[in-house]
């Protein structure tokens, strides 16, 4: 959506309404290739596997007592999630998400939805070629019906119909879009579970960024993220959730898509004004390397 249909980011393509929908299209059936190619020519051999990582947030109704909100949280799950994971553990997209960009695309006057179709043979080679399901969590959001008027140039925000909201009383430790909301992420696990089949998970990124960098590198609010999302899958494995590994984002400070050096989701700290590039241990790696070296939280008065 960022590279195809607001050009935030790269290739910085304008495809507004169809080259989100039409990239994500090709990933699928390209995904879908490469996992053949490896189950029919390299597997016995190596005896490997080949998933795909997908990154979603949360999304909880604002009334949980209330049936439309309720519906538009689901259809942000089913167009982050879903919208790759659906076609792979189940065969097709979304049905909510064909029915709304068929439903958008047929205000416009056009004669087929912009969300591409699978051919019957396409859905049977594209399912089930996940070997595990990786998953990079990140945020929650609150979320409400929003009826979006009629445009003659909807897209991918526009066509799900909702809002998404968030409590002021969140901790955000990070950018303006990354809230610590540790229970969402326990909710996802558990539709991953109930939606595809109780897959094999790695979560391949979990972690939080600083808003301002510390002279003396004590990120106390990336330790009190990294505890309180884990203790969350803690929780998702004693509901039966098969969740295998935990990847933290990020080891380094690194590259951040259009924000550069300038957002830091590292355990490290990275010089990069000195050519040389010196690393720093933040007071997260420490915290980190406690749970690792305990395979469990670590005794309060020890992390003092």
């Amino acid at each position: 959506e960022n590279g195809y249909e607001t050009g935030e980011h790269a290739p910085g393509l304008k495809l507004g309404g169809c080259g989100a929908y039409k990239a994500a299209h090709h990933i699928i059936k390209t995904h879908a290739k490469v996992w053949h190619s490896y189950n029919s020519t390299w597997r016995r051999e190596q005896r490997g596997m080949v998933g795909i990582s997908l990154t979603s947030g949360w999304g909880e109704p604002v009334d949980p007592h209330s049936q439309t909100d309720r519906e538009a949280a689901e259809r942000y799950i089913q167009f982050h999630l879903g919208w790759f994971a659906n076609p792979i553990y189940r065969g097709d997209y979304p049905e909510v998400m064909k029915n709304y960009v068929g439903k958008k695309s047929a205000q416009q006057g056009l004669g087929t939805s912009r969300l591409p179709t699978f051919s019957v043979q396409e859905k049977t080679y594209i399912k089930g070629t996940s070997d595990f399901l990786g998953i990079g969590h990140f945020t929650t959001r609150y979320v409400l019906q929003k009826n979006f008027p009629f445009l003659q140039v909807s897209g991918y925000h526009t066509d799900r119909d909702l809002a998404e909201l968030v409590d002021p009383n969140w901790p955000a430790p990070g950018p303006k879009w990354l809230y610590s909301v540790p229970w969402g992420f326990r909710r996802l696990l558990n539709f991953i579970k109930t939606q595809y089949g109780n897959p094999l998970i790695y979560v391949t990124e979990n972690g939080v960024s600083e808003a301002v960098q510390c002279t003396e590198l004590c990120d106390e609010g990336r330790i009190h993220y990294l505890k309180g999302y884990i203790n969350e899958i803690l929780k998702a494995l004693n509901d039966g959730v098969n969740v295998k590994a935990y990847t933290a984002w990020s080891l380094l400070d690194k590259f951040e898509w259009n924000k550069g050096f300038s957002e830091k989701f590292g355990l490290y700290h990275i010089d990069f004004k000195n050519k040389n590039k010196p690393r720093y241990p933040k007071a997260s790696a420490d915290y980190y390397k406690k749970i690792i070296s305990a395979n469990g939280f670590p005794n309060p008065r020890e992390v003092t």
